[in-house]
């Protein structure tokens, strides 16, 4: 970094301190997908199970997951999303139709269908006039300069 770098002050800076490692955001595909045991999150995000250990760990630490004990003898535990880390599902859905849309057009690996039956698309909107977040959004605050 130079020496007149001057980092913007940004809530997506600090949130990609916590989340942002491709094993982190596979870990928590995999306990939205509903897999909570260590061994089938390592079989299915391809992590080292060293690396998976201290990605659970810092999840843990965050508040975005909670260990649970599923055994006893030996005391096994699993792995479970708290509210905090639920609310990263949304991310997750718009990075994967970023993903369908620009990496997988002709095959999206993964379809999620909503409750309403039809295929989940999921979109960004603001919560005052309904009309998509990039539609007129501008950013404001202490980290918005724009030099």
């Amino acid at each position: 970094m130079g020496k007149d770098a001057v980092p913007r002050e940004c809530s997506v800076a600090d949130a990609l301190q916590v989340v942002g490692e491709r094993w982190t955001l596979l870990v928590i595909r995999e306990l939205v997908y509903g897999v909570r045991r260590f061994d089938g999150i390592v079989r299915n995000t391809g992590a080292a199970r060293d690396i998976l250990t201290t990605r659970l760990r810092k999840l843990e630490d965050a508040g975005i997951v909670r260990r649970e004990p599923y055994s006893s003898r030996p005391v096994r535990y699993e792995y479970r999303l708290t509210s905090k880390g639920w609310e990263l599902s949304d991310v997750l859905s718009v990075l994967m139709k970023w993903g369908d849309r620009h990496l997988n057009p002709d095959d999206p690996p993964v379809r999620w269908i909503h409750t309403c039956g039809e295929r989940l698309e999921p979109q960004v909107v603001c919560t005052h006039c309904g009309r998509p977040a990039l539609e007129g959004g501008h950013p404001t605050g202490r980290g918005a300069r724009t030099a």
